[in-house]
């Protein structure tokens, strides 16, 4: 199976060549978006379309500029809680949140600890991921590495971005070549990528979190 998501958006550009693609292959995504593009009058409409047609919504951060977990207590929760504002508009449930991992890296320094507490209190469910081709570095040719990757596992939880680097380009081909491999997409995420579902911790989180929670 695969999941696809997409991360760094909305962008006028490419967004809605995204939206068309996804609903011509009837495919239902997520997109984990950017606060301060969300925030403006034409990514809050890409988002609002985007939700619309069925996809899921999260919170990507504020500014995209470093991770949670090299920040301070008060700029990390800043970072959440400005992406959160960005989204009050959004009515869905259970709110979702996927961490900045500088080029798609797994590590301590995806989480602040007082975020943490943040997404626990407030029952969000925290989206990691197991498959990066890195479209953005390869626009051309990130297409094989990434149906090579969804070869070796059962359920591949695949970070593409809806940015101009011209590598979306390349999204029918790829949602094309999963269905004559028979492959599912849906919606949902694997398992072990949700270290916190609906504010429930059944992961763990120390190999993610790094900082202080008290002030």
């Amino acid at each position: 199976m695969v999941t696809l998501s997409f991360d760094n958006g909305p962008e006028p550009e490419v967004t809605p060549h995204v939206l068309d693609v996804l609903a011509k292959h009837s495919v239902k995504a997520s997109f984990f978006v950017m606060g301060r593009k969300v925030g403006t009058p034409e990514g809050k409409a890409l988002a609002m379309r985007a939700r619309g047609e069925g996809h899921w919504i999260g919170n990507h951060t504020y500014s995209h500029t470093k991770p949670l977990g090299e920040l301070d207590r008060a700029n990390a929760l800043r970072e959440f809680d400005e992406g959160e504002k960005s989204l009050a508009w959004l009515d869905q449930e259970p709110r979702l949140f996927r961490p900045y991992g500088r080029a798609g890296k797994l590590g301590k320094h995806l989480f602040h600890s007082a975020v943490v507490e943040r997404l626990v209190d407030g029952l969000y469910s925290a989206v990691l991921w197991n498959c990066v081709p890195q479209d953005w570095r390869d626009p051309e040719g990130w297409m094989e590495t990434a149906l090579r990757q969804c070869r070796s596992r059962a359920w591949s939880l695949v970070v593409l971005h809806d940015q101009p680097s011209g590598a979306m380009k390349h999204l029918d081909a790829f949602l094309t070549a999963l269905e004559e491999s028979n492959v599912a997409i849906v919606q949902e995420y694997p398992e072990d990528c949700v270290p916190i579902r609906e504010g429930r911790v059944v992961g763990s989180m120390e190999s993610w979190t790094s900082g202080e929670s008290s002030p």
